[in-house]
């Protein structure tokens, strides 16, 4: 669906200025693409991708060291923008057995809470995965896109909440465990972290970060059509494109249990998921920081969260 109407909330996003061809150093990247936004840091967006998709972090494998260097970075960039832990702490620590190997392994949730101010016991969670899938063959797979992408997003979008409070309590989840099963919100739903009947919406985001076709996915509302005005008339920005399916009802790879809104859809809870379809690094050790696209990725945060403001004022 590609549907374009000024509205108020584009008055103060984004405007471009492109300078020169993308390099592949983050100097250059920050440099090359100027953005002015009153929404989030478009250049903190990029630089938390290119740290948690460094060599260093060893792929961000659940339980393992770069994890847990991921894990703790989350949690600082929580803190940094004002982001109350959802718990007595941030983390939701949490155990489970491998499904090929039986190995056990250690993940945690990292969960912040930004309250509402109209409806503060009904939550919307914004969702990303901060693991991936860690070295193999001797390879690093550093995951810029999946998810490093993702979770930057939701800190983003944490930090426009932070200026503009919503009206519904939000839930900031950056979950462990997605390579692995979905495990880590599997178990925030299974641990009743907050009851089924009091979150209204799951918003998750998996790959956001580039497109060659400038083209974002946004699936679910042809499953809870209750959603569909939050997209429908939505003002997108220029050579920008917002499209549904991937939800089963066509001829699409189905989307709807591929990432962290399927353990919510299991429990008939509505979600919305923003992605991307696969590119050619997808899973593999050249899904690197160089080739997120500033543009493109700014673009769809941007229009996140003018998703975001249209479920804001839904009555769940």
């Amino acid at each position: 669906m590609n549907t374009k109407i000024l509205s108020p909330l584009f008055v103060l996003l984004l405007m471009f200025s492109c300078k020169g061809q993308t390099e592949t150093t983050t100097e250059q990247t920050l440099e090359q693409v100027e953005v002015k936004t009153q929404l989030f840091d478009a250049d903190a967006l990029l630089e938390r991708v290119k740290f948690l998709s460094l060599d260093s972090l060893e792929g961000r494998r659940t339980g393992e060291k770069g994890g847990l260097i991921a894990r703790e970075y989350v949690v600082n960039q929580f803190k940094k923008y004002g982001i109350a832990p959802l718990l007595s702490d941030y983390t939701q620590p949490f155990s489970f057995e491998g499904r090929r190997d039986k190995k056990t392994y250690e993940g945690a949730n990292v969960l912040g809470l930004i309250k509402g101010t109209e409806q503060p016991d009904k939550y919307i969670v914004i969702s990303a995965h901060y693991d991936h899938v860690g070295v193999n063959d001797g390879e690093v797979y550093n995951g810029a896109d999946d998810d490093a992408s993702g979770t930057s997003a939701i800190i983003a979008v944490a930090e426009y909440l932070k200026n503009n409070p919503p009206k519904h309590s939000v839930v900031i989840a950056a979950f462990d465990a997605e390579e692995l099963g979905l495990r880590g919100a599997a178990h925030f739903l299974e641990a009743n972290t907050i009851p089924k009947e009091q979150i209204a919406i799951d918003i998750n985001l998996d790959m956001v970060g580039r497109n060659d076709n400038n083209e974002l996915y946004v699936v679910g509302t042809n499953l809870y059509t209750q959603l569909q005005p939050a997209i429908t008339d939505l003002e997108l920005p220029e050579n920008f494109k917002l499209s549904v399916g991937h939800d089963g009802l066509d001829d699409k790879d189905n989307w709807v249990s591929s990432s962290d809104h399927g353990p919510f859809h299991k429990q008939e809870i509505p979600f919305l998921y923003f992605g991307v379809e696969d590119h050619k690094d997808y899973h593999k050790p050249t899904d690197d920081f160089e080739f997120i696209q500033p543009e493109f990725y700014a673009k769809a945060v941007t229009v996140i969260i003018s998703v975001f403001e249209r479920i804001d004022e839904m009555r769940f």
